[in-house]
Formats: C-alpha cells, structure tokens, sequence
C-alpha cells in the first residue's frame, strides 16, 4: 500500500524522473538509500511503468493534435483485435481509447499538418472498414501534463480495505 513517502516520490518523479537519486531523497525527506529501496519497490510493484523524456512537439513540426472519434457497428471480438493491431501501429497515434456511451474509439493523433492527418485517415481506411469517423482538430492546447493526480490515490486493496472500513461503519 502507498504511504505519503510513496506519493511524494511519485509526485517528485513525475516532475522530473532525471534526478540523482540524492536529489529525490533529499526533496522527500529521506537518505539516499531508503529511498532508492523505495523506488525500486515502487517499480517492480508496477506504479513506475516507465521514466521517458518529453518532447517538444512544436519545435519537432508536430504541432497538430488531432482526435478522431470513430463508431463502428461491428462488435465482434475479431474484428476489434484487427482494428486494434491496425491503430496500435499508426506512430502517429498517441492515444487510443475504448469508450462508452455514442463514440465507440477515441484516438488522439499528433501529426505536422492538416495534410499529414490525411494521409493517416487514407491508410486507417483501407486497412479497416469504419462506420463513421469524425476528426476534431484542436486550436489550442489549454492544458496537457503527464502527472498523475496523487492526492487521493491508493492500491487497490487499499481502496477495497477503505470501503470495507466505511461499510462496516455504516452496518454497526
């Protein structure tokens, strides 16, 4: 289960994971080595996937965000794992999303202009039969970041255990 150490180290890498390991300990409040054990808990645990580098998609000529929502009418497990493995291997593709409600997929696409999104939605079409796609382009980015809201998060069990602690509360 996460403890306020936990969270402070996620919340420190997320920020910047290039930190010295001293740097890290030192802005949670630790040593160097109960902190890098920490972390190494904290990865093979699974709450650290993966410590990446940002890019600036501006200066890379990749400035246009693009989301597609897409409706499909088939609903049948092989057609949903070939359109998967047909979205999944787009670069452009950043997100993809199964989604309730009246839009089945949602995939956010960056790519450097209104012609590179073309070439995308030509090549997605005649890989896969689509029932109706719909392409918003975004005019302005008013917030985007990595970071995890950690205020309030929890394992599993712990959240289990918390709920299990507010029902029998609410039965006694």
């Amino acid at each position: 289960m996460l403890d306020e150490l936990d969270r402070k180290i996620l919340a420190t890498l997320q920020v910047d994971s290039s930190l010295s390991m001293q740097e890290v300990a030192d802005r949670v409040g630790l040593s160097s080595t109960p902190c890098w054990r920490r972390i190494q808990k904290l990865e093979s645990a699974g709450y650290i996937k993966r410590r990446v580098a940002l890019l600036d998609a501006e200066k890379l000529n990749l400035g246009v965000s693009v989301f597609i929502a897409v409706k499909t009418n088939q609903h049948n497990a092989e057609w949903v794992q070939r359109f998967r493995k047909i979205v999944v291997s787009f670069p452009e593709v950043v997100d993809f999303y199964r989604l309730s409600g009246d839009v089945d997929y949602l995939i956010r696409a960056v790519v450097s202009d209104i012609r590179a999104y073309d070439d995308l939605y030509q090549r997605l079409i005649a890989k896969i039969d689509l029932h109706d796609v719909s392409s918003m382009f975004t005019m302005e980015q008013i917030k985007s970041t990595t970071e995890l809201p950690l205020v309030n998060a929890s394992t599993r069990s712990g959240r289990h255990e918390a709920q299990t602690a507010r029902h029998s509360l609410v039965t006694s």
